[in-house]
């Protein structure tokens, strides 16, 4: 069973609900915190198109400021900075590290130009319409590893069926420009040359659509585990990609496991 170790940075840093002036003694980051720390392991694409499957372990790294008005968070949420916070409705600046995609991730690739190391920078913006729910929405654009603007939108119904555990589950739907497609699922002559993939040039639009679904338990005051399974069905230019159609599958189906384990501090 091959592990491959990936850096998945999911955090929220929220600023404090007033802000506080230097006169007074008091910055935005003084209070109280909490980093949360821990892994998950799950099984999924080797690849963003692949059919086969392999083991991954990733840590997880959360930091927070006690007490903020955070009432739900999905493991597909991005580093993000709440910029406005105002209970029902948050919104900020949000990233996302990616990592390098070569001949090395899987033979599928062999010939095809790598995806460089790099990240996305945008914004986020989430909205609670009930209790139950939430809708989040990220606008990213790519730094390095690509030149394309991505675009995430997730609606996650929740509840508590315990008093430690709850379960939430929803759909999640992914939009990118012709950039994003050219890096991931484009095909120029000479990769086609080198790989024996049907040369594509991909557009614009929908890049897949598909559900998720979580359970979490508080085992301790401290210590959070969680289960959680995600199927998406990769469209348009994604799905026509001759990586996709000749090596790949439109279906990507993902399952793992998680904990976190929560530290306390206070900052002055």
């Amino acid at each position: 069973m091959r592990i491959r170790s990936l850096l998945l940075l999911s955090g929220t840093l929220l600023l404090s609900a007033g802000t506080a002036s230097a006169g007074d003694g008091q910055y935005f980051w003084s209070g109280d915190w909490y980093l949360k720390v821990g892994a998950t392991g799950f099984l999924g694409p080797k690849y963003e198109g692949a059919s086969k499957r392999m083991f991954q372990a990733a840590p997880l790294i959360s930091l927070g400021k006690a007490g903020s008005t955070v009432r739900f968070s999905s493991r597909n949420d991005n580093m993000s900075y709440a910029l406005l916070d105002q209970g029902g409705f948050r919104a900020g600046v949000a990233g996302k590290l990616i990592f390098e995609r070569d001949a090395g991730t899987s033979s599928d690739l062999r010939g095809l130009d790598p995806v460089k190391f790099g990240g996305e920078l945008g914004g986020f913006a989430e909205v609670y319409p009930t209790d139950w729910m939430r809708v989040r929405a990220e606008v990213r654009q790519g730094i390095r590893s690509h030149h394309g603007i991505v675009a995430d939108v997730a609606a996650d119904a929740f509840t508590d069926i315990s008093s430690n555990v709850r379960i939430s589950a929803g759909p999640r739907m992914t939009a990118a420009t012709s950039d994003y497609f050219s890096a991931y699922y484009g095909v120029n002559d000479a990769e086609s040359a080198a790989s024996g993939l049907s040369t594509y040039n991909p557009h614009g639009g929908i890049h897949s659509a598909g559900v998720g679904a979580a359970i979490n338990w508080q085992a301790t005051e401290k210590l959070e585990t969680g289960a959680y399974a995600e199927y998406r069905r990769l469209m348009g230019s994604a799905a026509d990609s001759s990586l996709v159609r000749e090596r790949g599958s439109r279906n990507q189906f993902l399952v793992g496991l998680s904990a976190t384990y929560r530290f306390d501090f206070t900052l002055h």
